[in-house]
């Protein structure tokens, strides 16, 4: 197995999970555990519009300190650039200042394609006036929506496209405001106007079943995410290859980090055929993997705890990877065959 092949498979597990905890924050998509009750999810989603095509949670509190973590940032340095510069921005530590974050993705209000807008919503311990300060002081001004203050920062282009068509109601500011003690929401000035909208009821993400729905289908977990997975495609840079797979209409994926991630990963299809056409693409992908994994314990484990279920439209896949396997598959030459290369 190269290791193009070796970070893909530790690329599809850990896209969704850690990067939550780190990319979300430092600006939409790259979110305490127990947080998905029979109520239908963290308190929070009283804020994210019926609209959003994506919702995710994280417990980063946990996810931070997590052995796993500690590994990713000894695997992948300078992972942490990102929430660096969200620090330098706003004041804000990823690490020490949140507990756990909620977060959603909204497709591009003027109708263009590629990447929507981004809102997060995180629960933590914050210093108020520190942040408002050092914001001012990178050129951030405060405006008053209803009965809360926003702390807007300059609109960032430097990471843009520039054959992207310019939409001015959806540029990379950074807007921020504290919603009530301890609850900060951060993404453009537009959707913190309609987090605060809908502080005193409206229509917010609990009131749109098929998402609602989804959320309370899932098992305690410390991360997980839902949604329409067009949106997700279009948004989020996923291995590549998964453009090809059946056409999948909905999402969901859960998971409990900690030494390494047990999670389970289902797709909604478009027909009863789709879903089997996936499961016949999974299920070759657990084939293949079981045949490379050979005789090589790191990945045999691996393979092993891959599980497939599903039925009519639906495709499941769970999987477990313990730490020590990550250490086993990213070690120099590890599962490589002899004469291969890395990529």
């Amino acid at each position: 197995m190269t290791a193009r092949t070796r970070y893909f498979v530790i690329s599809s597990a850990l896209v969704t999970f850690v990067g939550l905890g780190s990319g979300l924050v430092a600006y939409y998509a790259g979110l305490p555990a127990g947080a998905v009750a029979g109520r239908g999810g963290p308190e929070e989603l009283q804020y994210i519009p019926s609209d959003a095509a994506v919702v995710a949670y994280a417990d980063v509190r946990h996810i931070m300190a997590s052995e796993l973590r500690q590994r990713i940032r000894t695997m992948m340095p300078g992972q942490d650039k990102g929430q660096q510069e969200f620090e330098t921005l706003t004041g804000i530590n990823v690490e020490t200042d949140i507990d756990h974050v909620v977060a959603c993705l909204l497709p591009d209000a003027s109708g263009n394609k590629g990447p929507g807008v981004g809102l997060v919503l995180a629960r933590g311990t914050f210093n108020e006036v520190k942040i408002e300060a050092l914001m001012r002081e990178h050129g951030a001004y405060v405006e008053q929506y209803k009965d809360k203050r926003l702390i807007v920062g300059p609109a960032h282009t430097a990471t843009q496209d520039a054959s992207a068509p310019v939409n001015p109601d959806n540029s990379r500011e950074v807007a921020l405001s504290f919603l009530k003690p301890g609850l900060v929401a951060i993404g453009t000035s537009t959707l913190i106007h309609r987090a605060i909208d809908l502080e005193n009821g409206g229509a917010n993400i609990t009131t749109n079943d098929e998402v609602a729905g989804l959320v309370r289908s899932l098992d305690s977990s410390n991360a997980w995410a839902v949604g329409r997975f067009d949106a997700l495609r279009s948004s989020a840079k996923l291995p590549r290859g998964i453009g090809d797979l059946p056409p999948i209409t909905w999402f969901s994926a859960s998971g409990t980090i900690d030494d390494g991630i047990a999670a389970v990963l289902r797709a909604e299809t478009s027909s009863d055929e789709a879903a089997k056409n996936l499961r016949d693409v999974v299920q070759g992908f657990a084939a293949l993997a079981s045949l490379q994994a050979g005789s090589k314990p790191e990945l045999k484990a691996l393979a092993q705890s891959l599980e497939i279920s599903g039925t009519g439209k639906t495709v499941a896949l769970s999987f477990s990877v313990p730490g020590r396997l990550l250490d086993l598959m990213t070690a120099p030459g590890a599962a490589r065959p002899s004469g291969s290369r890395a990529h």
